[in-house]
């Protein structure tokens, strides 16, 4: 299954044509989502935040980034790398994808979707590696 971005997840909802929001960047995509979908009014906030980054990371078949200041999260894209919060308003944040995007995402496009997880792995958040299974005794 290919992994989820943004700009196939915050599709605009009938009435509203399918292209409706295809010339908002993908990243810019969730504000449209949350007014029309939660009935919420929000403001994208202006300009980066400066000295931040956050990581992208692939949750159960979704590129995702969470939100530094409130833990939330939101789906997001390659294509627009960079996150702001629409629950807390935290400002953009430039977003660390791989190098390689296409191989991340090959590497779990066999595996069903709560399958499909993947960390950034200069990520400070990321969990540990598993451990290796002691060995046998004989």
């Amino acid at each position: 299954m290919p992994i989820l971005r943004a700009e196939e997840f915050y599709a605009p909802a009938h009435p509203l044509p399918p292209d409706a929001w295809a010339a908002r960047p993908p990243a810019e995509r969730v504000f449209a989502w949350v007014e029309v979908r939660l009935s919420r009014r929000v403001t994208p906030p202006e300009g980066m935040l400066l000295g931040v980054r956050g990581f992208a990371r692939i949750n159960h078949g979704r590129w995702i980034a969470d939100c530094q200041s409130c833990g939330s999260a939101q789906v997001v894209s390659p294509d627009d790398a960079r996150f702001a919060c629409t629950e807390c308003g935290y400002g953009w944040v430039p977003l660390v994808f791989p190098d390689d995007v296409p191989a991340v995402e090959e590497s779990l496009a066999d595996a069903v979707p709560v399958e499909q997880n993947w960390w950034h792995p200069d990520d400070p958040t990321s969990p540990p590696p598993p451990a290796d299974p002691a060995p046998e005794e004989a």
